[in-house]
This record gives C-alpha cells, sequence and structure tokens, in this order.
C-alpha cells in the first residue's frame, strides 16, 4: 500500500504514456515487497533541466529520462558517470547523498541482453549498427567496450555517423549498410518498423537488405512495438536469429534498479511485467 513513506522513481518524456518502465519497476517492487512506487511524467520539450530541479524538490529517489531530455539532464545533473559524460546523455538518474548522479545504462543492457538472453557474447563479433542517434551511440561504445572486433555505423548523416563511430575507438568506423552480409551482428537502432503492423514482411520499409543476410548472423532490432517489427519478421523467415528491443529495455531498467535500491532485480519479474503490458495494449 502507498503511504507517506513509499519512496518514489519516474521516467520523464515527450511522449511518455505508451512507457513500458512503469510496468517493468512497478513489478519489480512487488516482487522484492519494495515501499516503492514508478510514475511516467509527461515533461515538454526544453524542460529537462527543471525536471531535475522538481526531483530535488520533491525528494524524488531514481528517475529515468527518455527522449527529448537525455542531453538536457546531462547538464542539469552535480555529475556523470564515465559512460553518461562520454556519450553526453543521460538516461537514469540516481540520488547519491546530496547528489544527483548522471547515468546511461542503455549500453550496458544491451550487451547484457545479448549474454544471458542470446548467449552472444559479443567480445571478437563483427557489428553493423544502423543509426547514429543516441540509442546506436550507446550500443556503439558499449559493444566496444566488450571486446568486439569491429563496429560498423550506417547512417543517413555523415556527420552524426563519424561522431557515433569514434565512440568505438579504433574498431568503430563509418561504413554502409551494404555490409550487412559481413557483419555478426546488425542493430537497428533507427525508429524504422516502430509501431507497424507485419501482415506481409516483404512489403514493409527495412532499414537493411534482409536479401545480405544468412543463417549464423543475429538481428537486433531495438523497436519494441510491435514485438515482431518488419525486419525481425523479414530475417526469421530468412531463417535468421531475430529479436527485438524488450530484452535491452529489461536489462538497462535492471542496472537502474540495482543503483536506485542497491537491489539484486527480479528479471523474470520485470520481464513478466513489461509483457502484461504490451499484451493489454493488443
Amino acid at each position: 500500500m502507498i503511504s507517506a513513506r513509499t519512496r518514489v522513481a519516474a521516467v520523464i518524456g515527450e511522449p511518455v504514456r505508451h512507457s513500458l518502465s512503469p510496468a517493468i519497476h512497478n513489478a519489480a517492487f512487488a516482487e522484492l515487497g519494495l515501499d516503492w512506487v514508478y510514475v511516467a511524467l509527461e515533461v515538454p520539450a526544453g524542460q529537462g533541466r527543471a525536471a531535475i530541479k522538481a526531483m530535488r524538490t520533491l525528494g524524488i529517489d531514481g528517475l529515468n529520462v527518455t527522449m527529448p531530455h537525455k542531453s538536457d539532464v546531462a547538464r542539469a545533473v552535480d555529475r556523470l558517470s564515465p559512460t553518461a559524460k562520454a556519450l553526453g546523455a543521460v538516461n537514469t538518474v540516481v540520488r547519491v547523498a546530496d547528489e544527483l548522479v548522471g547515468e546511461s545504462t542503455d549500453g550496458e543492457g544491451f550487451v547484457n541482453a545479448l549474454r544471458q538472453d542470446e548467449g552472444l557474447d559479443p567480445a571478437g563479433k563483427r557489428f553493423l549498427v544502423l543509426g547514429a542517434g543516441g540509442a546506436a551511440r550507446a550500443v556503439v561504445r558499449a559493444v566496444a567496450e566488450a571486446g568486439a572486433a569491429e563496429v560498423v555505423v550506417a547512417a543517413r548523416r555523415a556527420d552524426p555517423a563519424k561522431v557515433c563511430a569514434r565512440l568505438a575507438g579504433g574498431v568503430g568506423r563509418v561504413g554502409s549498410a551494404d555490409e550487412a552480409a559481413d557483419a555478426d551482428v546488425i542493430v537497428n537502432a533507427t525508429p524504422v518498423g516502430m509501431g507497424e503492423v507485419v501482415p506481409f514482411p516483404g512489403t514493409a520499409e527495412l532499414p537493411v537488405d534482409v536479401d545480405r543476410l544468412s543463417p549464423g548472423q543475429l538481428v537486433a532490432d531495438l523497436v519494441y512495438v510491435p514485438l515482431v517489427t518488419p525486419l525481425v519478421a523479414a530475417a526469421r523467415e530468412r531463417g535468421v536469429a531475430a529479436v527485438n528491443g524488450v530484452g535491452m529495455l529489461i536489462h538497462q531498467a535492471a542496472l537502474a534498479f540495482r543503483l536506485w535500491t542497491g537491489e539484486e532485480p527480479p528479471l523474470a519479474a520485470m520481464s513478466a511485467g513489461a509483457l502484461s503490458a504490451l499484451a493489454a495494449r493488443d
């Protein structure tokens, strides 16, 4: 039961009412019997700094940050983790004594999803990352730190692609989606396919030519609405292993949960919460 002692965590964004984060975190709090509650707060663009000020004033104990506030929040917190500083973006804010610390759990969440859910170690693997936005940058840096042999960034605009590829250090470079055949893992970090129904995968717009894919590769689409995106459906039709973004979402949430509570995140309960919320929308 919510009481005057209940601790509050939240996610801010615009839009944010579609977020699965409340279902994921409230399931985790319930599983461990923690007196916490998690809500979604619609915060207009340009008000990220104001939200951090409100977090201080109201005593909110944990905050997740989604678009369009990640960069503004990075400039508003007291200090940044090394990863958040390198990315210039924050997706998680942690209260440490009197300080608000900006973290980024997206990239590590992606790597954990590969290792724990797919049994794939990024070390020595070749990655093709489609896109150069915030999600792409987090993934590129994380897989490089995990030992990837090569990280190729393919994006429509050259300058963002170069910035993104540099986050991988010596193993990163700008390339093309046409290099998909040479990659062990193809990551769609673009919004292509978001919200699309897929009755006929061959008719949908895809971020990569699936004819260049073959069994033995893994396609990871960071989009998770719908659960089976056009890219996931098309890859599976060709016998290629393909996963959506739910795994990354849950694992990045688990890292935030641990930072806020100090408790080991109950991954099974978090996954069940996410899938239950998705099923309720259908």
